[in-house]
């Protein structure tokens, strides 16, 4: 599923971002939302949120749950 609406994205889902420094490279960055910082309903680069590590980027991808590595 792709991040364009805010709608899709809450706290706590697990997702892939693209950084604003890996914009041009595409490199995407996997973590869990903490906050939504984009107040529009739909953005067409993605929704931008902080992750809980800290690191800001707009949502390329949600990932589903059944693609979660769990740690043993």
């Amino acid at each position: 599923m792709q991040g364009n609406y805010r709608k899709n994205i809450h706290f706590g889902l697990a997702v892939r971002i693209v950084l604003k420094e890996d914009q041009r490279s595409g490199d995407l960055t996997e973590g869990v939302v903490r906050d939504i910082l984009t107040n529009a309903p739909q953005h067409p680069h993605g929704i931008k949120v902080r992750l809980d590590t800290g690191e800001v980027g707009r949502v390329k991808e949600i990932i589903e749950e059944e693609e979660i590595e769990w740690p043993e």
